[in-house]
């Protein structure tokens, strides 16, 4: 009975390790079935083309935008700022402290090996025998050890794509700082020139006011001119002298500026400098709406983070599924260290272990809820960033062309403003007109003059700002659909 007992007994044992070997191949397919790796939609509203936007559409700004300003300090500054800018050589760091992490997040999908040896001597004490004499013993151990983490459910592979593509956002995040650093020179750049601009105006207005001064110092002398025609004349040149240190405030604070950009300290740093109207403002083609989304890396920056998070999600959503581990140990144990690498030296061990979370009182869930939200952030933060490139590319449009047109009408003010100065000079002269007509030509063309330079200074940083906004040429022309 109990021989029939076994023979029935090893056919039942065997039908249940083949059930149990069935269902650890079948451990991929279930979780295949319940790991969920759905993604939020995008829904993204991209326009055909940009309301502000005029003509065909064209491709973007070239990589090197600032050369279409035909300024060649200008070219220099940009080109030492992206070698010595501090911000982008931080973010170059970030890069290599970025890939670091993908590495060691990687390092779970392979085996971990490791190798020890070690050498004992042990002696007993003669009280602790019942002969009363010690004894001495050596022992030599070297062995191997590996242990594997079986990546049954992608766990640790969608941990590793994460981690990838967080290195790749760290990349457009230096790429946006370069573009921010090019944009920042070229503002700062252009502040300067407007600010000598501007002195250089206010200087020939401060002359024309000691001419004008001198004349009616003349005629006082002479009994024309009245005491009061004199002091509106010294006031209107002592207002114009006080401005002239606003103006060469602007400068070097700028200059300053320029050399913290560049990487250097401004002791060490001069520009040279110009005027605005040897500037060319380039003629800068948007493109199509729908290329900005490859243009901009703050887009790209926050779609790679955006699939970064979907990755997580599926690293948190496969912690739910058994862990699977094997381990194993290889070596060579002896009392001789003459016989340690003998035949009968050799040992070895093998398991194979499986975890799954019973109760964690909600330990996985909530990392899970924290990765799902932490998705859905960076899903509208993604939005953001396309909204709001279109919206800057808008923006920057209508301010280039309104200031366009602006400094077209201003200049014809500043030449009638100047026309009717040098005619009312010109009768102050002859004495045909009276002080008060000089004094109010005089300030009119101060003031256009100054406008103008203004005007002009709003359309370059516009032209910049646009620049920035379509991405600066970045990057060169690439295919594929975001997310």
């Amino acid at each position: 009975m109990s021989e029939r007992h076994d023979t029935e007994a090893g056919p039942a044992r065997r039908g249940r390790a083949a059930v149990a070997v069935c269902a650890i191949a079948m451990l991929p397919l279930l979780g295949g079935c319940f790991v969920d790796t759905e993604k939020p939609e995008l829904a993204l509203d991209v326009p055909g083309q940009y309301k502000e936007g005029r003509g065909k559409a064209e491709a973007g700004p070239p990589l090197d935008w600032w050369r279409g300003f035909r300024s060649r300090e200008l070219t220099v500054l940009m080109e030492e700022a992206q070698t010595s800018n501090l911000d982008i050589a931080a973010a170059v760091a970030r890069i290599v402290q970025a890939d670091a992490q993908a590495r060691v997040t990687g390092s779970a999908l392979l085996p971990n090996l490791s190798g020890a040896g070690s050498a004992t001597r042990t002696r007993t004490a003669g009280a602790s025998t019942s002969s009363g004499v010690g004894s001495e013993r050596n022992s030599y151990t070297t062995y191997l050890t590996a242990s594997y983490e079986l990546d049954f459910w992608g766990k640790n592979r969608a941990s590793l794509l994460a981690a990838q593509e967080s290195a790749v956002a760290s990349r457009f995040d230096r790429d946006t700082v370069a573009l921010t650093a090019m944009a920042n020179v070229g503002n700062a750049y252009f502040q300067l020139l407007a600010a000598q601009d501007r002195l250089r105006i206010a200087r020939a207005n401060l002359a024309a006011a000691n001419r004008i001064l001198a004349l009616i110092k003349e005629r006082f002398a002479a009994g024309t001119a009245n005491s009061l025609d004199v002091s509106q004349q010294e006031s209107l040149a002592a207002t114009v002298r006080a401005n002239l240190p606003a103006y060469e405030i602007t400068i070097r604070q700028n200059t300053a500026t320029l050399a913290v950009l560049v990487g250097r300290t401004p002791e060490h740093f001069s520009v040279k400098g110009g005027t605005l109207d040897n500037v060319a403002v380039p003629r800068i083609p948007p493109g199509l709406p729908a290329d900005l989304i490859n243009q901009r890396p703050d887009i790209r920056y926050a779609e790679a983070q955006l699939v970064s998070a979907n990755h997580s999600v599926e690293s948190a959503r496969a912690s739910f599924f058994p862990s699977i581990s094997l381990t194993g140990q290889n070596g060579v144990q002896s009392a001789a260290l003459a016989s340690l690498f003998g035949p009968g030296a050799w040992f070895y061990t093998a398991s194979a272990s499986l975890t799954q979370p019973i109760f964690d009182g909600g330990n996985l869930l909530g990392q899970l809820e924290q990765t799902q939200g932490r998705q859905l952030e960076l899903l509208q933060t993604y939005r953001k960033a396309v909204i709001s490139g279109f919206s800057d590319v808008e923006q920057a449009l209508i301010s280039l062309r309104q200031q366009t047109e602006r400094e077209r009408l201003q200049a014809v003010a500043v030449r009638s403003a100047r026309e009717a100065f040098d005619i009312s000079e010109s009768r102050l002269r002859e004495g045909i007109v009276d002080y008060v007509t000089v004094l109010n030509t005089q300030q009119t063309l101060f003031t256009a003059q100054d406008t103008l330079v203004q005007v002009r200074l709003a359309r370059m940083l516009a032209a910049v700002s646009l620049f920035q906004a379509l991405g600066g040429g970045w990057p060169p022309r690439i295919g594929g659909d975001p997310a």
